[in-house]
């Protein structure tokens, strides 16, 4: 029972990144209906460039947090208006391969740049083991996790409670209509695609000060981030979530229990039984179904 305690928490911690991460690929994949296959890239260019910013220029986590998140907003802004935009009544097809090519350039650059060795980045709070009754994690784990869910709550109340948050969900159940009712839908595309790619990057950093920032690493998050969103429902912003810690306890007890070398299997082995028996989400209400 106390292995299967310390697996579950360990779950748990790697999930809450997991959740993160796939809730800026819910709001463009599941709402915008754009298939980003650069999101693991966006989640990489925050590790790097907060290992860039407390390293190299010298600002503590938080500041550094803070400029790239909004370094990374604005890239995604322009992204959408100047990328995004000339494809997007054009079927899925140009979108695809749009964001198939920003990955591939996307992740050649920053290998030109950084190279391929991993970069730690220097969290706010010590690495000391926390013991908490017969489950042992660190400090820095917990903290990551509170800011996990902190981020994840401020943008569950962006969303329901801001006036963006509002024309965002009319731009997405009627663009037509959000367009008659004077909402500029463009503008709203682009910020939801700015807050997509800022939770990724965010993501990227609270992870790369856990265990590491690196290059190479894109693709694979991009898996796992489809992964979730498959699992919890395209569009649905709990069904991230839950779908976020599902796999990340997934993971972690095939780890523990059969083996640690075949982790990535166990995603890719749920996602085939939801498609199969519940191709619309675990988690998708009738509305997001329709």
């Amino acid at each position: 029972m106390d292995l299967f305690l310390q697996f579950l928490v360990n779950g748990l911690v790697t999930g809450s990144f997991y959740a993160l991460s796939a809730l800026g690929l819910t709001l463009i994949f599941g709402l915008m209906r754009v298939v980003n296959f650069a999101h693991g890239e966006f989640y990489m260019m925050g590790g790097i460039l907060g290992w860039f910013v407390t390293s190299r220029l010298g600002l503590d986590f938080f500041s550094g947090l803070v400029v790239v998140a909004v370094l990374m907003a604005t890239f995604g802004w322009l992204v959408d208006r100047f990328l995004i935009e000339r494809v997007r009544d054009q079927g899925e097809e140009p979108g695809i391969l749009l964001t198939i090519g920003l990955s591939i350039f996307l992740a050649n650059s920053a290998l030109l740049a950084v190279g391929t060795a991993p970069q730690k980045i220097e969290g706010p709070v010590g690495n000391e083991l926390v013991v908490l009754g017969p489950v042992i994690t660190t400090q820095l784990r917990l903290f990551s996790v509170a800011v996990c869910a902190l981020l994840i709550i401020g943008v569950h109340l962006l969303v329901q409670k801001t006036k963006l948050g509002r024309a965002m969900r009319a731009t997405f159940q009627d663009p037509m209509a959000a367009k008659l009712a004077g909402i500029k839908t463009e503008r709203v595309y682009a910020s939801t695609f700015a807050l997509g790619v800022t939770l990724a990057a965010m993501s990227g950093m609270l992870l790369g000060s856990v265990y590491s920032a690196q290059v190479a690493i894109g693709g694979l998050i991009s898996l796992k981030a489809f992964v979730v969103v498959i699992l919890g429902g395209m569009g649905s912003f709990g069904g991230a979530i839950l779908g976020g810690l599902i796999l990340g306890i997934a993971e972690s007890m095939w780890g523990g229990y059969v083996s640690t070398g075949l982790v990535d299997i166990i995603g890719f082995a749920i996602v085939i039984m939801t498609l199969l028996f519940r191709p619309y989400g675990l988690f998708s209400t009738r509305s997001e179904r329709a």
